[in-house]
C-alpha cells in the first residue's frame, strides 16, 4: 500500500515533467502489445501450420474471423476508457493477453482433446485469435496510446515523436527477435515465456506508473513549459471544440484518416504475415525476407521523428499525402519484386516511410482534430475500423497466391485503393479550423 501511494505522489516531486516518464511507460505498454499485432503472430505461421489441420488459406481464415470478432468490441472498449481510465483497462489487457499466450501454446494440444479434425482446429485457433487481437492490438495499444497523448498539449508532436522513433524500431526488429526466441525455445516455448512475462512484469508496471491524466495528480499537460509566441502554430494546434462520436461519424476527415491506417492494417498484416512466403515465390530466401525490416525500421525511424515533431507545425493532411506516396512506392515494391531488383529497395523504402508516417498520424490526429473529451470512444472506433482491416490482410494476400498464383494482385488491389484515399486526403482539412471558421461567419 506505501508503494502504491508513494507512486500516486511521487509525480509531483519528480526533478523533471512525469509527462516524459508517461511516454517512456507508454511506449512500453504498445511493444509489451507486440505478440498481440500480426507481426508477432506472423514468426509463428509456418509452426501453426505443422501442428494443426490447417492449409495456409484456412489459416488466414482464422485469423480474418478472429481479428473482425475482436475489432466489433473495441469501441465498446474505447467508451470505457473514458469511464475508467488507463490502469484498470491496461491491467485486464496484460493479464488478458498472458492468458491467451499460455492458451495459443497449446492450442494443437485442446483440438485434439476436443475431438481433432479441421473444424475444431478452426474454432480453437479463432478463438485464440480472438482474445489476442482485442487484448493485444486493440486495448493494451489504445489505452496506452491515449495515456500519452493526454499527457501533451503544445508539445505533443514533438513528446510522441521519441515514443513513435522506439516504436518503429522495435517492430520493425521485432519478427527477427521473435524468431531467435522460437529457434531457442521452441514456439511454444516463445509464447509462454511472454506470457510470464505479461502476467508479472507489465501489471506491476502498469500497477505502480500508469497514470491516466495530469491534472489527476496536481499537475498539467506539457508541464511549466510556456511556448513562444506563433499564431500560425496556434491555430493549427489549438481545439475549439470536443467533438462527440456521432459528430466524429460525420466527418469526412475522420474516416479519410482511418481508412489510411485500415489499409496500412490490411497491407503490413498481409506482407508481414506471409513474408516468408512472399519472398519465396520471387525465389528469395527467408532470411532475405526478415532482412527487409531492419532497414526500412532505420528509415521509418528518421521519418517519424521528423514529422512527429513537424506535426506541431504543419497541417496534418500534409502528412497523409506523404504517406500514400509511401505506401504506393511499397505495393508497386512488392508487385515488381519478382521481375526487377530496384523492386527491392522500392519495397524497403515505402514500407519505412509508410510505417513510420502511420505512428505520427495515429499518435497526434485524433486529439489535435477532435479533442481529449471523448478520446477513447473515438480512438476506439478508429481502432475498430483498422483492426478490422488488417483482419482482411492476410486473406487477401493468401487468397491472391492461391487465385492467381501470385501476391501481385494483392499488392496492386492495394497500391490502387491508396491511390484514390491519395486523392481524397487533398481534401482532409482540420475539423477545428472548419468549426472555427463556421462561428465567426455566424
Amino acid at each position: 500500500m506505501k508503494i502504491a501511494q508513494f507512486a500516486l505522489r511521487a509525480p509531483q516531486r519528480w526533478p523533471f515533467f512525469y509527462g516524459w516518464f508517461i511516454i517512456l511507460l507508454g511506449t512500453f505498454g504498445v511493444l509489451m502489445s507486440i505478440p498481440g499485432q500480426t507481426i508477432g503472430v506472423s514468426t509463428f505461421t509456418d509452426s501453426l501450420l505443422g501442428v494443426l489441420e490447417l492449409d495456409r488459406d484456412q489459416l488466414s481464415l482464422a485469423y480474418m474471423c478472429g481479428t473482425i470478432a475482436s475489432s466489433l468490441m473495441l469501441t465498446w472498449a474505447g467508451r470505457l476508457y473514458d469511464r475508467l481510465g488507463v490502469k484498470p483497462l491496461a491491467l485486464v489487457a496484460a493479464f488478458g493477453l498472458g492468458i491467451t499466450l499460455l492458451l495459443l501454446s497449446v492450442s494443437d494440444l485442446i483440438a485434439s482433446g476436443l475431438g481433432g479434425g479441421f473444424w475444431m482446429s478452426f474454432f480453437v485457433l479463432a478463438v485464440g485469435f480472438v482474445m489476442l487481437r482485442f487484448f493485444g492490438q486493440g486495448v493494451l495499444t489504445m489505452a496506452s496510446q491515449n495515456m500519452m497523448v493526454k499527457w501533451f498539449d503544445k508539445r505533443r508532436g514533438f513528446a510522441m515523436s521519441f515514443s513513435s522513433v522506439a516504436l518503429s524500431l522495435c517492430f520493425s526488429i521485432a519478427p527477427l527477435f521473435l524468431d531467435g526466441l522460437i529457434q531457442g525455445w521452441g514456439w511454444r516455448g516463445a509464447w509462454r515465456i511472454m506470457s510470464l512475462v505479461m502476467m508479472t512484469l507489465v501489471p506491476l508496471i502498469v500497477l505502480l506508473f500508469f497514470i491516466d491524466n495530469p491534472q489527476s495528480v496536481g499537475l498539467k499537460p506539457d508541464g511549466d513549459y510556456v511556448p513562444k509566441e506563433n499564431a500560425k502554430r496556434e491555430s493549427l494546434n489549438k481545439v475549439y471544440k470536443e467533438f462527440t462520436l456521432s459528430e466524429v461519424r460525420r466527418s469526412f476527415t475522420y474516416w479519410i484518416f482511418v481508412l489510411f491506417l485500415a489499409m496500412q492494417g490490411l497491407f503490413g498484416t498481409g506482407f508481414t504475415f506471409h513474408v516468408v512466403s512472399i519472398f519465396a515465390e520471387s525465389d528469395l530466401t527467408r532470411q532475405m525476407a526478415l532482412s527487409v525490416f531492419p532497414p526500412a525500421a532505420a528509415i521509418a525511424m528518421m521519418i517519424t521523428f521528423v514529422f512527429s515533431w513537424g506535426s506541431d507545425y504543419m497541417p496534418l493532411k500534409y502528412i497523409l499525402l506523404l504517406k500514400g506516396v509511401g505506401a504506393m512506392l511499397a505495393t508497386l515494391g512488392l508487385f515488381f519484386l519478382s521481375s526487377n531488383n530496384v523492386a527491392y529497395y522500392m519495397m524497403i523504402v515505402g514500407y519505412g516511410m509508410s510505417s513510420g508516417l502511420y505512428r505520427v498520424i495515429y499518435a497526434v490526429s485524433w486529439p489535435k482534430l477532435f479533442g481529449q473529451l471523448h478520446l477513447g470512444a473515438i480512438s476506439g472506433q478508429a481502432m475498430t475500423v483498422i483492426v478490422f482491416g488488417s483482419a482482411l490482410g492476410p486473406v487477401l494476400f493468401s487468397y491472391s497466391l492461391s487465385q492467381f498464383g501470385t501476391y501481385g494482385m494483392a499488392a496492386l488491389c492495394c497500391t490502387v485503393i491508396y491511390g484514390l484515399l491519395t486523392i481524397a486526403a487533398i481534401f482532409a482539412n482540420n475539423p477545428q479550423l472548419k468549426w472555427q471558421e463556421s462561428q465567426t461567419d455566424t
